[in-house]
Parts: C-alpha cells; sequence; structure tokens
C-alpha cells in the first residue's frame, strides 16, 4: 500500500512537471492565436470551477459570477494602469483620485482583485443566501444586472460605457494555467475537507445538515466568497487578455456560458468542469465559422450572428435530457481512480475466463 503511494506521488510530480514543460514550449514557440486560445482555455477552467463550487458542491444556484468578474476586471486594470493610459481613457470625466495616480504590478493588482470581489461576495452574500432555489437565482441575477448598470454610470470611476481601451496585455500561460491549477488544487482540497462534506450535506439536504450542526450560513457564505474571489481574478485576467473592458462584456451572457461548462461537464466534479471548460473555449474559436457567410453544396447561407450559443444551448438541452448528472456526473479523475478502474477490468476479465 505504501508503495502504491509513493507511485501515485510519483506520477502526480511527473503530470505537473509535464504541464510545466508544456506551458513554457507554447508560450516560447506557439502563435498568439493559439496562445490566445490556450489563455481562455485556463481562464474558463478558473471560472467554471469556481462557479461549481456555488453551484455544484453547495447546491446554491448561483447568476451573479459575471457580476464578481467585472468588478475583478475593472479594480485590476484600475490599478495596473499607468497614470498616462488613465489619462488618455478619461478625456470626458476624470478619473478620480488617488485611483488616477495609483499604478502597482499586475500580480499585486490580480490579489486585491480577488479580494475585492471576494468582499462583494460576502456583502451579497450574507443575507441573499437565506434564499433558496428560483429566489436565489434571481436575487443572484439581480447583483450582476446592478454592477452593470453602475459601471455604464460611475463615469468618475469605470469610465461609463467607454470603457477601458489598451489595456497593457499581461496575461500569458504562466499566469492563466498557474492560477487554474491553483485554483483546482485548492477547491479540490477544500471539497475534501470537513468544509467539503459539510458543503455537500447542504447541497443534499440543508435541513437534515442543520440539524447535524452544520452552520448554514457560515458554510454557504464561505462557498459564495471562495468562488467569488476566483470570479474576479478570472475577470481580471479576461480583461487584460483582450486588452479591452466596458460593463456589457459582462452581460448575464457570459454567466449563461460559464453555466454550460458547470452543467455540462458535471455539478460536482471538478474534472468534468476542467475537461469542458478547455473544449468551450476551443469550440467557441472553431465555431465561430458558423457565424460568417458560408457556401454550402452550391447554396449560399449568410452568417447568423449567435449561431455558436445556439449550438452550445442545443448541447445543453441534449445533456440535460440524456445525461442528467452532466458528462461526469460527481466523479473525479485521479491516479487512483485509474489503478482502481484497471485494476477491476483485469479482475473482471480472468473471472470471465
Amino acid at each position: 500500500m505504501i508503495e502504491k503511494k509513493k507511485d501515485f506521488l510519483l506520477l502526480k510530480i511527473a503530470t505537473i512537471l509535464i504541464i510545466i514543460l508544456f506551458i513554457f514550449v507554447a508560450q516560447r514557440n506557439f502563435d498568439t492565436y493559439v496562445i490566445r486560445i490556450l489563455n481562455l482555455c485556463g481562464i474558463y477552467v478558473i471560472l467554471g470551477v469556481s462557479l461549481n463550487l456555488i453551484n455544484g458542491f453547495t447546491g446554491q444556484f448561483s447568476l451573479g459570477h459575471a457580476g464578481f468578474m467585472a468588478i475583478g476586471a475593472y479594480v485590476s486594470a484600475l490599478l495596473y494602469m499607468s497614470p498616462e493610459l488613465k489619462e488618455v481613457n478619461y478625456f470626458i470625466t476624470p478619473l478620480i483620485w488617488p485611483l488616477s495616480v495609483i499604478q502597482i504590478p499586475f500580480v499585486f493588482s490580480l490579489i486585491i482583485a480577488g479580494l475585492v470581489s471576494a468582499g462583494v461576495g460576502f456583502l451579497v452574500g450574507a443575507p441573499c443566501l437565506r434564499l433558496r432555489g428560483d429566489y436565489l437565482a434571481i436575487v443572484t441575477f439581480g447583483f450582476s444586472e446592478i454592477i452593470r448598470v453602475l459601471f455604464c454610470n460611475l463615469q468618475n470611476i469605470t469610465n461609463g460605457p467607454l470603457g477601458l481601451k489598451g489595456l497593457p496585455s499581461y496575461t500569458n500561460l504562466w499566469w492563466s494555467w498557474g492560477i487554474a491549477i491553483f485554483a483546482v488544487w485548492f477547491i479540490k482540497n477544500l471539497i475534501n475537507s470537513s468544509y467539503g462534506r459539510a458543503l455537500k450535506s447542504i447541497r443534499e439536504d440543508d435541513i437534515a445538515a442543520e440539524a447535524m450542526g452544520v452552520n448554514l450560513f457560515y458554510h454557504k457564505v464561505l462557498s459564495f466568497v471562495v468562488g467569488a474571489f476566483f470570479a474576479g481574478i478570472g475577470g481580471a485576467l479576461l480583461g487584460s487578455l483582450v486588452m479591452t473592458i466596458d460593463p456589457n462584456t459582462f452581460s448575464f451572457f457570459m454567466t449563461f456560458q460559464i453555466i454550460i461548462i458547470v452543467i455540462v461537464g458535471g455539478l460536482g466534479s471538478i474534472t468534468g468542469t476542467v475537461i469542458v471548460g478547455v473544449l468551450f473555449a476551443v469550440l467557441m474559436e472553431v465555431l465561430r465559422s458558423v457565424e460568417s457567410p458560408m457556401s454550402f453544396f452550391g447554396l449560399n447561407i449568410p452568417g447568423i450572428p449567435g449561431m455558436r450559443m445556439l449550438i452550445f444551448a442545443i448541447l445543453l438541452m441534449i445533456v440535460v435530457l440524456f445525461f442528467h448528472q452532466g458528462l461526469m456526473g460527481n466523479r473525479e479523475w485521479s491516479w487512483e481512480w485509474l489503478y482502481y478502474k484497471l485494476t477491476r477490468s483485469k479482475k473482471e476479465i480472468k473471472e470471465g475466463s
């Protein structure tokens, strides 16, 4: 048994080293377009696992992830932008002091963006998480829309509908995938701890969980705050990647994309979220052609905007109808799980023969 644990540990270390080597090679040799898609893959993984913590593991149906992303994106951008770039962007209404003169390194702006999003997550989650089901979904959706409308009107802070343009592109594969790996590791360890067992008990039956001594308010808020923290960092990375942000960037459409990732991957499955998050980012680019004019057997078909999301919506319906728990359900991939499957298959083959 001890030898197997050592082997599993070596396999995990080898996997991490392979990932690091791949990121090193990709960042230095892949073209800009491929690197952009890989960055989007990492960002969608961060957003997916953070929402899965709230919706999948805790069973709280939140629709406010885009709001936390917006907060993280704007907070981070206002901290790492240079005063000269801020002056160029805020040519109608000047940016308030001291934001107009502050400039800090990207890494610190990410941390602060996550902390501010987590703080807002606490302020929103503390009163709202007393609600359940559809009521919680409506309230969190309203929060997301309130943030969007506020950002449209706070000219001297967010630059209103004009948004922020020409942001420095600090996001690279080290940042996006490094934080994605950390998010997966952190949330996996949280789920495997006593806190995670409490969150799962709330998902299954919150009344029974409370009767067994689980503090519903504390654990729900914990889940919401952690999810908001990583959503804020994901929004900051996305803003730096696309180099422009405005309030409409973080509409409900963005939350809908993340919900697709979580549901298709499997509510309560980190592995499923990671797999579908990567596939979603890739398919979003591959399916871009369906929104462009094309010729099919001599028939000219005009481009239809939004066709990609229609395809994803159909995919979501198929998964909900035929795979009620998503593609992975609540299963998780690990070397231990793979070893168990292989040994059980060999045992079944021997028994059959």
